[in-house]
């Protein structure tokens, strides 16, 4: 049965939605365009493949979350390692608890660096909080989450992920932004269309599965989307209201994944005002789709 989204679109558009994709039950029941599909930048709703990436590397035993960073970048620590970056892991920099203060290697500041080699850069950012006490949002540990993805994999992001989720999904090889070294930055920069970053919802609806093809462990994706701190948030994916959980990128992008309604909100926007798209969202389609 449609749903009808009239209400929804007739207070988001004005806040600059350009699109929408609802389903339940795996079948679409709702969709509204501005303008015809394009690829857009999703910002930082690539955080959330990247750790759908780190989920794959897990399951083919390439690294472990409770493995240490210095470790894991044993040739990029500054000389003096201090003490709470030596105690920090894997599953801090997928969590926003590594224990740094404030945001790094954010959109606005990335043009501004005069060094190349961020993964050193990042290191020696001073960890201030004993990692995992301390939530602060940052484009630092998905970044580096990503560089250990392809170091271990021996390829890029795009490589790794077109045979595991992108093929499967049907979403040709997409455009994804690199670091100065040419390395898939997996904080943000990946460019999707609203239909692709949908399928992505429904595959994190389905726990990993397919076109009835199991390609990743359901254990990853319940725990990559369940509260990891007292922030809310997951493994590089938010919680929500009506015990959802999403992948969320600037300026309105959004795939909303409500599994007690088998339903998923999907949302491309141009949007300056995300709090207020969010409330129509979750007023008018997600308080409505059961």
């Amino acid at each position: 049965m449609e749903m009808d989204i009239s209400k929804f679109v007739e207070r988001a558009q004005p806040l600059g939605l350009l699109g929408v994709k609802v389903s339940r039950n795996g079948e679409e029941i709702a969709q509204w365009y501005l303008e015809p599909e394009i690829r857009r930048n999703v910002y930082s709703v690539t955080k959330s493949f990247t750790s759908v990436a780190v989920g794959f590397a897990v399951q083919e035993g390439l690294l472990s979350i409770e493995e240490k960073l210095t470790d894991a970048f044993a040739d990029d620590l500054p000389e003096e390692i201090p003490e709470y970056l030596a105690k920090a892991q894997v599953r801090d920099l997928l969590t926003m608890c590594l224990g740094q203060e404030g945001s790094h290697l954010m959109g606005e500041q990335k043009p501004l660096y005069t060094e190349d080699d961020w993964v050193k850069m990042a290191l020696r950012i001073p960890v201030v909080y004993e990692p995992g006490t301390h939530f602060a949002y940052s484009n630092v540990g998905p970044y580096l989450a990503g560089i250990l993805v392809q170091r271990r994999a021996g390829c890029g992001l795009v490589e790794y992920l077109m045979p595991r989720l992108f093929a499967p999904l049907g979403i040709k090889r997409p455009t994804w932004e690199v670091d100065p070294l040419g390395h898939h930055f997996g904080a943000s920069g990946l460019m999707l269309t609203l239909s692709e970053l949908h399928r992505f919802g429904l595959f994190c609806l389905a726990e990993g599965e397919w076109d009835g093809q199991r390609l990743l462990s359901p254990d990853w994706i319940r725990e990559a989307t369940r509260r990891q701190s007292e922030a809310p948030y997951g493994y590089l994916f938010w919680r929500g209201e009506f015990d959802s959980y999403r992948a969320d990128g600037k300026y309105g992008q959004y795939t909303i994944i409500l599994p007690e309604r088998r339903a998923v909100v999907s949302a491309v926007s141009e949007c300056r005002d995300c709090e207020s798209l969010m409330r129509a969202i979750n007023e008018e389609l997600c308080a409505r789709v059961s």
